[in-house]
This record gives structure tokens, sequence and C-alpha cells, in this order.
């Protein structure tokens, strides 16, 4: 895809600041999606970005229908029938928009991803990261409906991007993200 000829995205960790950097520039309107599970750092890492470069920033969890938020509050796993109308609702909003922005998404299948893609300058960022470090990151959350005993069914689903629209960024326990 030419998109991602037209980003670059570099990181630097600094183990001994412990200092996670993400630079991207960009020539035209980007829509970057930051996928992964819970807990790899979409919607602090997104803010972050937002802020330091002016780009609109989005979470996906603020679409949630009030059942899916019921469910995920009992530790109950979405379904692909119970994502599909929120995914939908995240086209459209891409859709409607005329600027760079930034959605934290988790886009966890390949179906997913191609139901975001509705245009060309769709490119995700896939934040990838282990098990261990996720779950210890929702342990530490506070006040999100996304329990950890349902981090495992995120794992179980993940279809990891191969596509020339999506770039991979590993984050491991030394990348601070907050």
């Amino acid at each position: 895809c030419q998109f991602i000829s037209i980003i670059l995205i570099s990181r630097f960790y600094r183990s001994k600041d412990r200092i996670f950097y993400c630079f991207i520039y960009s020539v035209k309107m980007v829509i970057i999606i930051l996928m992964g599970v819970s807990g790899s750092g979409k919607s602090t890492i997104g803010r972050h970005l937002a802020a330091r470069f002016g780009f609109q920033f989005y979470d996906a969890d603020d679409f949630h229908s009030a059942r899916n938020i019921s469910n995920m509050s009992t530790g109950l796993p979405l379904t692909d029938s119970d994502r599909w109308p929120w995914l939908t609702t995240l086209a459209e909003l891409i859709l409607l928009k005329d600027d760079n922005l930034i959605l934290a998404c988790s886009a966890l299948k390949k179906i997913y991803r191609e139901k975001l893609c509705v245009n060309a300058n769709v490119c995700f960022v896939y934040l990838k990261t282990s098990f261990s470090v996720a779950e210890s990151r929702l342990r530490s959350r506070e006040g999100h409906y996304f329990k950890s005993e349902m981090l495992r069914s995120q794992f179980e689903i993940l279809e990891e991007p191969v596509d020339d629209r999506s770039v991979t960024i590993n984050v491991d326990e030394s990348t601070i993200i907050d």
C-alpha cells in the first residue's frame, strides 16, 4: 500500500530512561488505527501521539453499545455479532472525518480491519505485547469495564496483521506508556 510509504514511524526504546517515543510524519490526511489486545497501550499512546501531532483522537471503547459494555463488565467476551454494529459505527466515523485522526481500536481480526479500511488513508499500527505484560497493565488499570479475566479470549482470536497497511511495534514491559 502506498500509504505506508508516506508515513514514517520510528521508535526508540531507551531502557535507562524507560521512555517510549513514536514519531509520525505524514504528507496527506492519515487515519492511524492503533490496534492490539487490551492493555497494549492503544489509548495512552494514541492520546500522546494525537497531542504531539495535532491529530484528532478517538477511543473505540467510547463507541460500544450499552449492551456490549454490560457484557464486558460482567466478564463476558464479545462475539463477532456483538462487534459488527460497533465496527460499522467506527467505519462511519472514519468516513465522516476530513482531518488526520488516530483511533485506538482492538481490531483483532482481519475481517474487522477490512471493515475499517473505508478509504486509502487508513493504516494500522499493531502494538504487539505479551500476555503477561498486558495482564499486568490491566490489573493495575482502574475504572474500565474490560476485566483482565477476558484478556485470554482476545489473544485467542487475535489475527496478527501481515498486510501492507500494517506496521508492528513490539511493546514490552520496558516500554513506559503512561
